[in-house]
């Protein structure tokens, strides 16, 4: 949002002309003061010992009151007000983006402890989701299947909520990243928006489902969908929950998880998105958020302004009535013009 400079303005700059009555008041003034009795005295001698009192000396008092009020009533009349525009660019189409959730039981992993992959992944995401506006969102979650968790939408809190209820183990084990892609694929293929988006977040290698992930992802560089992909975790041997102790202690042992860093890469490149590695809950974040970057320069703006007005005739009316309410009863006291 830009601000731009205030200006003062005049709604009714005709009202102006009313302060063209304040110079003939004072000249009336003027001359009524000389149209007054005078007392003549036959000497200077006199002249002297009998001295105008303090009262005799603000016999201008009054006069000038109602002149100002005068003044202001015509400034008020006019209408200053200050003018100040807001120029702000508004999102004319939002983006159609679906979250492809990794659920194979490898997303236990501890080596982000101390919490495991499908932990923090869940909280990036919905800091993720929380900072959307516009943007209709859907969850694809998948294993060794891939399901539909919740269509494209705007209720940002209801896919919280389904979000916070995904889990492992619900569905058949296994990585069928072709199967989520493609799941994805089928859901933004009746959207109308300019810009539609996967972000595909994985922790290993494609081992199930009927589609292949590079034929899904040409059928997304068809439709001008454009694939994102995060790799949770690294390769190798990684902490994985076996069991309890006797205290109720979550108990660790080694385990080999094969990922696919290059197949990721290669489904970016496709769609002409972009591939991002997390080895922990700050580089996810980062991930994330270079993708928030790329998706806000594929949203289109138009420049949208708002005028707002600070109205001062109010400032105005006020001292007015006041400076003519203390000519008033001025003019009912020995200020009234005599000498």
């Amino acid at each position: 949002m830009t601000l731009l400079p205030p200006t003062l303005s005049l709604a009714h700059p005709w009202a102006l002309l009313g302060l063209a009555a304040a110079p003939v008041a004072l000249f009336l003034l003027l001359r009524r003061r000389n149209q007054l009795p005078r007392l003549v005295l036959p000497t200077v001698a006199a002249a002297r010992r009998l001295r105008p009192s303090a009262w005799a000396r603000l016999w201008w008092l009054p006069g000038v009151l109602g002149i100002g009020a005068l003044i202001l009533t015509s400034l008020g009349l006019s209408g200053p007000r200050l003018r100040s525009a807001q120029r702000q660019d508004l999102s004319v189409e939002g983006i159609d983006i679906v979250v492809a959730f990794d659920l194979s039981t490898s997303m236990l992993a501890a080596d982000f402890r101390p919490k495991d992959r499908i932990t923090v992944a869940k909280e990036v995401l919905k800091n993720f989701i929380a900072s959307r506006q516009n943007d209709r969102i859907g969850l694809v979650v998948f294993a060794g299947e891939a399901y539909t968790q919740c269509p494209l939408t705007l209720d940002y809190r209801v896919l919280e909520d389904l979000l916070e209820q995904v889990r492992t183990g619900v569905i058949v084990d296994g990585t069928a990243i072709g199967n989520a892609l493609a799941t994805a694929v089928n859901r933004l293929r009746e959207s109308t928006a300019k810009s539609r988006v996967i972000i595909l977040i994985t922790d290993g290698d494609n081992n199930a489902g009927n589609i292949s992930p590079l034929q899904a992802a040409g059928i997304a560089k068809e439709l001008g969908i454009k694939i994102y992909s995060i790799l949770i975790g690294k390769g190798g041997r990684v902490p994985y929950p076996t069991g309890t102790d006797l205290f109720g202690r979550t108990t660790y042992e080694p385990v080999e998880i094969d990922v696919n860093p290059d197949l990721l890469q290669q489904i970016a490149k496709t769609t002409d998105g972009s591939y991002y590695p997390a080895t922990d809950k700050e580089s996810l974040e980062s991930g994330l958020r270079q993708v928030l970057d790329n998706l806000e320069k594929s949203k289109i703006y138009e420049s949208s302004g708002t005028v707002q007005y600070d109205e001062w005739y109010s400032r105005l009316f006020f001292p007015a009535a006041l400076l003519g309410l203390c000519g008033l009863l001025l003019r009912s006291t020995r200020l009234s013009g005599t000498p």
